[in-house]
Order: C-alpha cells, then sequence, then structure tokens
C-alpha cells in the first residue's frame, strides 16, 4: 500500500483544535511529522473554560520551547498571587484563605522544572496554536467539520464538510485522532460509548466585564473567591485583563434559566457589590463523570475530553487532555517514524486510563462540597453568632477543600503501572495514592526533576527521544552497551552523563533510560545484555534479559 505521505496527505488528522487538539499538533510538529488539524469553529471566543495551567502542562510547553510565551500571555503578570478566598460576599466577611494554590508562585521548586500559571484557556490556546502554526508539517483547516470515517487494510478515508459551502471532500491518513471534545463525532464514529454518571450538577457561568471590582473589596488580589451567602452561592474571580471576570453558579434546577438581566442581578446580590457591569458571554453546563468504553479502534484515537469529562474543581480537564497529546504524539511519531511497534500504540489505553480514573475520583470528591454545602445559620452575622459560624465552616474549607489547591502528588505522581513499554523492577508495588508529590524514579513515574550546579533544569538535557541517564563514572561499559543496541535497533537515544551523588540517590539507581515524555522507562545497575530498547519502544513486548 502506498502511504499517505506518499500520496501527498497527511499521516495524522487530527479533529478540533482546543488545548488536546492543538498539543497534539505540536507533539508531532516538532518531530517532523505531517498532520492536518480539522475546526469546525472559525474562532472559539471567551466561553468560560479553562483557567489553570498545571505544573506538567507547563513543564511540557517547556519542552516545546514556549513555557516563557505563556508566561507573557499571563493577563495579571507571572507574579500575580494566585490566593484562593472563601467569603460570604466580595463585601463581606472572609471565613478561610489558601495562599499560592495550585504552585503557581515563580520560585524554583527542586521538584518541578515549571510552576503553574493562571492564564485563560484561550491565551493558552493562542501560545499552542502560534507554536504550531510555526512548525512547517501542520496544516489547519478551519470552518471545516468532520462527518465521517472509514478504515480498512488500507487505510484511513476521512470525509469532511466546509460549514460555509457544504462541499465535502476525502483525506486518506494512517491516524485519525479525536480531540473534538465531549460530543465527539469521531467517538461516535468508532461506536465508543461514554460510561458513567451524567448530571453531577447544572451549572451556570458568566463572564463578566467589572470595571473597579478589584478595588471594590476588601480580601486582596486572588484567582478565586467562594462565595457561601444564601442569595446566590458560587465562585467568582478575574479572569482577563480590561477587569473582565467570571462567576459561576453551581447546582441550578433544571428548570432554571438567566438572562442578563437575571445574571448581573445575581451577581450584585452575591458580591454584595453594584458596579456598572456587562456580560461578555454565558452559557450552561453540566458537571459528569464519564469515560469512554474505548479509546482506540484501529489507528483511530480518542484524547481529551472526548474520552474523559469530570467537574473541573482542581482544574484537571485541560491539563489531562494535553497530557494525552504528548502520550499519543511521540508514540505516534516513533511508529511512523520507524523505531516504534505496535504495542506502543497500544500503550496508550492501557497508560492513560487508569490516571484519568485517579483524576476523576479527585474531581468528583472535590465537587461534592461546593459553596452552596457551605451555608449555616448566622454566616452573614457581624457578632458572635457569626463568629462561630464562620469558625465552623472555615474548619469543613480547611478539612474538605485543601486537596484541591494543593494536589501536586495528583498532578505529577500519577504512574503507569501495568504498561507493555516499561520494564519495571518490582518498586511499582510501593506505590500509593498522595496528594503530597514525593518524586520516585520507580520505572513507570515521571522522571525526578532536580535543578543541576549550573543552574540547568534536569529535564532540559532529556533528548527528543529517548535518553540514558548515567551517575557514576563506573558506567562507560554500559554506556557503550546502550549506544550499540540503539544503533543496532534504529532507535533515536541521547546519552547524558552527570556524575552526582545526590542524583544517583534519587533514582535510587546509576543508571536511568528515560522516555521521550520524562517518564522512566527503565532503571538499573547495568545496562541489560539485550532487548530493552525493543521492549520500551513497543516492538518486542517479552520480558528483557
Amino acid at each position: 500500500m502506498m502511504s499517505s505521505e506518499q500520496k501527498g496527505y497527511p499521516p495524522v488528522v487530527i479533529v478540533g483544535a482546543g488545548p488536546t487538539g492543538l498539543a497534539l499538533a505540536v507533539e508531532l510538529g516538532t518531530r517532523s511529522v505531517p498532520c492536518l488539524v480539522v475546526e469546525r469553529d472559525p474562532e472559539r471566543g471567551f466561553a468560560p473554560r479553562a483557567k489553570t495551567t498545571h505544573v506538567r502542562t507547563r513543564e511540557l510547553m517547556r519542552r516545546w520551547g514556549i513555557a516563557d510565551d505563556l508566561a507573557r500571555a499571563a493577563p495579571f503578570g507571572i507574579d500575580y498571587p494566585s490566593n484562593i478566598f472563601f467569603v460570604t460576599r466580595l463585601n463581606g466577611h472572609q471565613i478561610a484563605r489558601f495562599d499560592n494554590a495550585l504552585n503557581t508562585a515563580p520560585v524554583r521548586d527542586e521538584r518541578y522544572s515549571e510552576h503553574a500559571q493562571w492564564v485563560p484557556q484561550y491565551k493558552l490556546e493562542a501560545v499552542l496554536r502560534d507554536k504550531a502554526e510555526s512548525l512547517p508539517s501542520v496544516d489547519f483547516r478551519y470552518g471545516v467539520e468532520f462527518v465521517g470515517v472509514e478504515q480498512d487494510a488500507d487505510g484511513i478515508r476521512v470525509q469532511l464538510l466546509s460549514v460555509e459551502t457544504g462541499d465535502t471532500e476525502r483525506i486518506d491518513a494512517t491516524y485519525l485522532i479525536g480531540a473534538d471534545g465531549a460530543r465527539s463525532a469521531v467517538r461516535s464514529s468508532i461506536g465508543a460509548k461514554m460510561e458513567g454518571r451524567y448530571g453531577l450538577s447544572r451549572n451556570y457561568n458568566i463572564i463578566f466585564e467589572a470595571p473597579g471590582l478589584a478595588e471594590a473589596h476588601p480580601h486582596g488580589p486572588g484567582i478565586m473567591y467562594w462565595l457561601c451567602n444564601s442569595d446566590a452561592p458560587g465562585v467568582i474571580g478575574p479572569m482577563d485583563s480590561g477587569d473582565r471576570w467570571y462567576f459561576g453558579v453551581m447546582g441550578l434546577p433544571p428548570d432554571v434559566t438567566l438572562s442578563d438581566e437575571a445574571a448581573l442581578s445575581l451577581i450584585k446580590r452575591s458580591t454584595g457589590i453594584d458596579l456598572p457591569y456587562h456580560i461578555v458571554d454565558s452559557d450552561v453546563w453540566i458537571a459528569s463523570r464519564l469515560i469512554a468504553d474505548g479509546y482506540q479502534k484501529g489507528n483511530i484515537f480518542l484524547a481529551g475530553d472526548a474520552c474523559h469529562l469530570h467537574p473541573p474543581f482542581g482544574g484537571f480537564g485541560m491539563n489531562m487532555g494535553i497530557a494525552d497529546a504528548v502520550d499519543l504524539g511521540w508514540k505516534i511519531a516513533a511508529v511512523i517514524q520507524g523505531w516504534g511497534g505496535p504495542a506502543l500504540l497500544d500503550s496508550y489505553e492501557i497508560e492513560r486510563r487508569p490516571a484519568h480514573e485517579m483524576v476523576m475520583n479527585e474531581a468528583e470528591a472535590n465537587h461534592a462540597v461546593l459553596s452552596q454545602h457551605l451555608l449555616r445559620d448566622g454566616l452573614e452575622d457581624d457578632g458572635p453568632i457569626g463568629a462561630a459560624a464562620r469558625s465552623e465552616v472555615a474548619e469543613i474549607v480547611r478539612r474538605e477543600k485543601e486537596r484541591e489547591f494543593y494536589a501536586l502528588g495528583v498532578v505529577l505522581g500519577l504512574p503507569y503501572h501495568g504498561s507493555p513499554v516499561i520494564e519495571y523492577d518490582g518498586s511499582e508495588a510501593e506505590w500509593t495514592m498522595s496528594h503530597d508529590y514525593v518524586p520516585s524514579a520507580s520505572p513507570g513515574s515521571l522522571a525526578p526533576h532536580a535543578w543541576l550546579n549550573d543552574g540547568r533544569s534536569l529535564y532540559d538535557l532529556f533528548g527528543e527521544a529517548f535518553t540514558v541517564l548515567a551517575f557514576t563514572a563506573a558506567q562507560k561499559d554500559a554506556l557503550t552497551m546502550a549506544r550499540d543496541e540503539a544503533e543496532r535497533t534504529n532507535t533515536p537515544l541521547t546519552v547524558v552523563t552527570l556524575i552526582d551523588p545526590r542524583l544517583a540517590a534519587l533514582y535510587e539507581a546509576p543508571l536511568a533510560l528515560i522516555r521521550p515524555d520524562q517518564f522512566v522507562a527503565w532503571r538499573g545497575d547495568r545496562w541489560p545484555t539485550e532487548g530493552l530498547l525493543l521492549k520500551v519502544t513497543g516492538r518486542a513486548p517479552a520480558h528483557i534479559g
């Protein structure tokens, strides 16, 4: 069969130009893999989407060379404090406060190479899009809708529709990726079903302009203010420059809809501050816990919201989609370029599904305690009754909500267990879920980070494909064996020697093999006699020796 590249078609078609689709295009494009991104909507607008870019996502953006671009896009500056407040109203009593939530402070932390960032999703998308459009192998088609796909032994034929003209066309490809969100047409086309619980809550998000609101309340700068009052319990916070804020009301009854006039009234009552507000955008959204019963059919894959949905509390959704894109992207590139085998693609769902399930558990637990669940009689009173009520609620908030704002163990600490392309050493049996992140070099874990003595990040030394790290001078023969095996198996391999007892202790081994996505594929005190690189690239799934 003639390849899609030979016929002039891109080997990969990506449906959806949200964060997941854009990240996938960047991952493939930086590896010189031709891909076509099709997106139905020419403009994505200012809809109330994600605002939290986690530590791990920023690390991936550093890996692509665009973390600083995202920092420059921060509407309030990278130093803006990510404090979270629980208050009765913006002009009312403070109940509890969490400082540096989500690890956004721009300080050097040994555990990671990049801090998190509070930035509207549309600005993150712009940074990803600019990067993708700068890559010669990435092409975009806007105003084009995916309408169907056929797949057989000869490849994939993707049917597309021009939204403007109604004309249809067929694109031949080797791989199709559905990054087309919760209502994924690609998911429907392969017969995958979303399973779980739909309708955990019905919610209303509003983006509005509020000139002077930041100066009109006494609590100080922050990214999120949980409003605990009986008029309109919800969450409010600054979103962008130009006095643009967001306001969310959770748990609306099915029959309640809000006009702009009603929404403005809610904002004024809930904040306790009457200003000339102006509605920019609004939407109703349903919080659910859903996961696809399959992520793959042949060479068609699902990523991001197309295969997992959960409440946004904790900010995991967009970030998980970008991580999906990286896991899938480097594996598809490896197969296309000839150094990856079929087990590599099979490992995508095996690795990502357990991570999705664990994150969904976290998001659902965070969703269980919202502003309306914290109301108490007398909560807004100025006297001792009010003080006692606020003290009671503050204790609940600290007990139940801290996990939502300090979850570095979830962001960095979820390992890939049971993968066919990782060579385990038995240490994975010791892993337990924790919100506190304790770096581990156990195979399947994210490689422990360190700042080197010369100021560089250890991650900056990793190559584009696999990297072998040697931490002692006694590994010369092992590195020779690694280079020889890489040459024999046509496996791109970067060799890094860092004579540093601190790193040897951190990795608990003198040698470690790091994957393109910065996860540990293997570690040990000698290079195996044969087969390691074939195993971790999906070309020889048997245990190596």
